[in-house]
């Protein structure tokens, strides 16, 4: 029995309220004697006037009466019950199948002359059928603790695109909420399957087994993801040992589900439960399904996003500027910064390409500079178009003009409308000097850095690469004296704008003097002076992709003494 007080304003009870009407009720004087009761509460009960409450009622009623006699109804005055939010009293029980609220009111008619005589005023019970209300109330609260399970379920989902993260969220999530222990199969390479398993400790243990999904009945079919699976009941006895894990004992029930995925198969999840725990309902099932659902597109997309940027790191790799090194004894040095923070390749690149080892001594090695129109990932990939075409063209090194005019006709017959422009530096070391042979295509002109600081620009030039069908160019031959350097850069270093006001550009002419003070400079921290230069210049505003690369003619002598002083190496 429960009995609780209600606030909802009393009323006078009459006694003609007795008679016929829709809901029970009946009178009841302080020992527990029904006095008066109608019909409905006759039907109801089975008693008449006169039976004892503690015989004729339920318990829960019983008690309920003798708790208010306790304190009388009858110290409320009448002024009292005209007032709203006086408490009553309220009992809850049921009365064979149905649920009932017993609401008690003072029994005012008790003491009128066709009243049989009692010690005292009584209570009027009304007993209002309220099975339907409870129902509801049970279906509302289950359906609130399947959405919050839902919207978690798919707020710890989507937090990830890692698969072995999902599949995590996943089986904790239904071995805490749908069942003892949970499974997620996965597919795999052959016979070998990502499996995770929670148990009822809560820990998730993550495998690589080799398993056969035509062991478990429904399994095969659930992991192939299309057409929709639905749930498939299994007996505990039939499940494989990678199944049936020690920590779950004796299995009541156990079902196979699909998790549907986004035109990928994501897998499918098993649920166990231990004995001495009810079988699956059909609401559970339902809310598992949709867990599912939610589940399987979590973990399809999970498994895309992982084949994308595998696919992309294979492409990454090959558009990414290459390590810089020696070549043939000629120190070298580069530096790539794409436009946008969070970009690893752009419209700007270089390429190494070292003569072959015991080959000719006259073969050069060959360096390419070049800016493709535009920045991001489409210019990137133009980029690496260029870049392969020239690798292709390689045994024509020797003829800047003929390579150039190759590339060009490549890139008027293919698609796009975005042009390039490039610094071919064929590179070949005579003895201790450094020979260049520097032809410029649309290009910003090399600058030659003297170990003096005297700072030269190399007379070359020509037509951009993939706009016109003829082109021009001039090659320049350039001897790079010991501690020399020729300084290969995009126009990202000299347009870039900031400065003081934040309008201007670095300009070549900015860049020609600070270079003055870099005579000498190893080439490592030469390309890092200009970068820096420019980066200090920009500031924090936006810029272009910027290239640099610096080929330096060795010194004859390196002093190994700190500070430049002492005994040194000849290398020549």
């Amino acid at each position: 029995m429960e009995l609780t007080q209600g606030t909802d304003g009393a009323q006078r009870v009459l006694d003609p309220a007795l008679g016929p009407g829709p809901y029970p009720a009946l009178a009841v004087n302080p020992s527990g004697t029904v006095i008066r009761l109608n019909d409905a509460a006759r039907l109801l009960l089975g008693v008449n006037p006169g039976a004892l409450l503690d015989d004729a009622a339920p318990a829960w009623l019983a008690d309920a009466h003798h708790a208010v006699t306790g304190a009388p109804l009858s110290d409320v005055t009448e002024a009292d019950l005209s007032q709203p939010g006086i408490s009553r009293p309220v009992a809850h029980g049921s009365i064979g199948d149905r649920a009932f609220e017993a609401h008690g009111v003072p029994d005012e008619s008790h003491g009128a002359p066709d009243t049989p005589p009692g010690p005292g005023p009584g209570t009027v019970w009304w007993l209002f059928d309220v099975t339907a209300h409870r129902r509801l109330e049970r279906e509302l609260a289950d359906e609130r603790e399947r959405t919050a399970f839902l919207a978690e379920a798919s707020s710890q989902l989507l937090a990830s695109l890692n698969l072995e993260r999902c599949m995590e969220v996943t089986v904790h999530l239904a071995a805490r909420y749908l069942a003892d222990a949970a499974l997620v199969i996965a597919p795999g390479s052959g016979r070998a399957h990502p499996v995770s398993y929670c148990g009822p400790d809560g820990q998730v243990d993550h495998q690589e087994l080799v398993v056969d999904p035509a062991e478990v009945p429904g399994l095969a079919e659930a992991m192939q993801g299309f057409p929709p699976m639905p749930s498939r009941w299994l007996d505990p006895a039939a499940a494989p040992p990678w199944i049936l894990r020690a920590d779950l004992g004796d299995l009541a029930a156990m079902v196979v589900t699909a998790l549907p995925g986004h035109g990928v198969p994501a897998g499918a999840l098993v649920l166990l439960r231990r004995g001495g725990r009810h079988a699956f309902s059909d609401g559970e099932e339902m809310i598992a399904r949709l867990f599912a659902a939610r589940a399987g597109a979590a973990m399809s997309a999970a498994r895309v996003y992982a084949e994308q940027a595998s696919i992309t790191e294979t492409l990454m790799r090959e558009l990414l500027p290459p390590r810089t090194r020696e070549l043939g004894e000629v120190e070298l040095a580069a530096r790539y910064r794409p436009s946008g923070a969070g970009e690893r390749v752009g419209g700007d690149f270089y390429d190494l390409h070292p003569a072959a080892e015991g080959s000719d001594p006259e073969q050069e090695s060959l360096v390419v500079l070049g800016d493709v129109c535009g920045k991001g990932l489409e210019a990137a990939v133009l980029t690496g178009k260029i870049r392969n075409t020239l690798r292709a063209l390689l045994p024509l090194a020797d003829d800047h003009k003929r390579v150039l005019e190759l590339l060009n006709g490549t890139l008027l017959n293919s698609e796009s409308t975005r042009f390039v422009t490039l610094v071919l530096a064929s590179v070949r070391r005579e003895g201790g000097h450094v020979r260049l042979r520097l032809t410029s295509a649309g290009h910003t002109r090399p600058l030659i850095v003297r170990a003096g600081g005297e700072v030269e620009t190399a007379d070359t030039g020509g037509s951009l690469i993939g706009v016109l069908d003829k082109i021009t160019s001039t090659t320049a031959t350039v001897l790079l004296e010991p501690g020399d350097t020729c300084l290969l850069y995009t126009d990202g270093i000299t347009e870039a704008f900031g400065g003081p006001l934040g309008d201007e550009m670095f300009g070549d002419e900015r860049l020609s003097g600070e270079l003055a003070h870099c005579g000498g400079m190893p080439p490592e921290a030469l390309v890092e002076r200009v970068h820096m230069l420019a980066s200090e210049w920009v500031g924090t505003g936006k810029h272009d992709d910027m290239a640099v690369v610096a080929i330096t003619a060795p010194r004859r002598f390196h002093l190994s003494a700190v500070g430049g002083q002492g005994p040194g190496r000849f290398t020549a």
